[in-house]
């Protein structure tokens, strides 16, 4: 946890003694590359298939939105729909209402390797987060609902008070 951009840690005293937000943070930061390795344990690049994943629910996005959505780079996004391209997971297609966009549309071979892909990788990502005990289960999914609620007022730019500088 020495290289997460925090500081010494070690100020705060015991794990179990930060504030609420600290411990949040932290873990958040921890959290991405663990999924990403998670993912990349079961044989596909992870933005691969959170691609996937995004383009079955709305299939036809534009690159860019799915780079904003996934919150990578739009060269990211180039280069892993290469790869899904060239093995049958995606194709590109011309937009039917400007020529110039291209639309990624997920195949039928895309969508059988999500199904091949999904249980594995959800079952290792229920065991990763199954660290709350059901008496607590209550009061975490109390915070996090509250927390994200809190994310979605902040985005739309409804500030907290104190925010500004």
């Amino acid at each position: 946890m020495e290289n997460l951009g925090f500081g010494d840690l070690t100020v705060l005293g015991p794990m179990e003694q930060w504030p609420v937000g600290r411990l949040f943070a932290v873990a958040s930061r921890l959290s991405g590359p663990v999924v990403w390795r998670i993912v990349e344990k079961h044989g596909i690049s992870p933005a691969g298939f959170f691609l996937l994943r995004l383009l079955v629910v709305e299939d036809g996005l534009r690159p860019g939105e799915c780079a904003r959505r996934l919150m990578v780079t739009p060269a990211t996004i180039t280069s892993v729909v290469d790869t899904l391209e060239r093995n049958g997971h995606v194709r590109r297609e011309r937009s039917y209402r400007d020529r110039r966009g291209v639309m990624l549309r997920i195949t039928d071979e895309g969508r059988r390797l999500l199904v091949d892909k999904s249980q594995p990788i959800g079952q290792d990502l229920q065991e990763l987060y199954g660290v709350v005990e059901e008496g607590d289960e209550a009061a975490v999914r109390r915070f996090l609902v509250n927390l994200i609620k809190q994310f979605e007022t902040y985005s739309e730019g409804t500030q907290g008070k104190g925010d500004r500088a």
